[in-house]
């Protein structure tokens, strides 16, 4: 599993933001932190109130410059319309070929249901330099992350950001 100070992996994927377009991390990295959180599947229960928390809290990271991102293995049209739903304003990435599961590891199964390679609920804040500065990662997915500590996280990750532009300017 990627970890705090490893490289973000880079990836390209669909987005859906009422639109399917695509995304690229590198290509959304350039000063401002992104917030990638992974969540297991849209219309679930822990899932819709996880991204719906971010949605009601997404001004603390708009607030210091971060994007948020929720991540699955979900269809790009069907997180479009969970976000209709919920009225998420936020984008969405899908990763319905578990390539982003992969590269980050944080995949896992419910066997007992049949259901496998699906995202742990995780999060990582990447930096604008592509550096993570935060990771949690849970074994349960009925646990929701510390909103609070991600913010701060996003929050931190602006501030070394804005540290290493001032340094690099002198």
């Amino acid at each position: 599993m990627v970890s705090v100070g490893d490289d973000a992996p880079d990836f390209t994927a669909p987005l859906a933001n009422g639109d399917v377009e695509s995304i690229t991390l590198s290509e959304e990295l350039g000063g401002d932190p992104v917030v990638l959180a992974f969540f297991p599947a849209a219309f679930t229960g822990t899932c819709t109130t996880e991204m719906c928390t971010f949605r009601d809290q997404l001004a603390n990271f708009e607030d210091v410059g971060a994007t948020v991102y929720g991540v699955s293995i979900d269809t790009p049209f069907t997180l479009n319309e969970f976000r209709a739903q919920n009225d998420l304003n936020f984008g969405l990435v899908s990763d319905s070929n578990r390539e982003i599961v992969d590269a980050y590891d944080v995949s896992m199964d419910f066997a007992d249901l049949g259901v496998y390679n699906l995202a742990k609920r995780a999060v990582f804040v990447v930096d604008g330099g592509g550096t993570i500065t935060y990771a949690w990662v849970s074994d349960d997915p009925g646990v929701e992350p510390d909103y609070d500590e991600v913010a701060a996280a996003a929050e931190d990750a602006t501030s070394a950001e804005i540290g290493a532009t001032t340094q690099d300017a002198q």
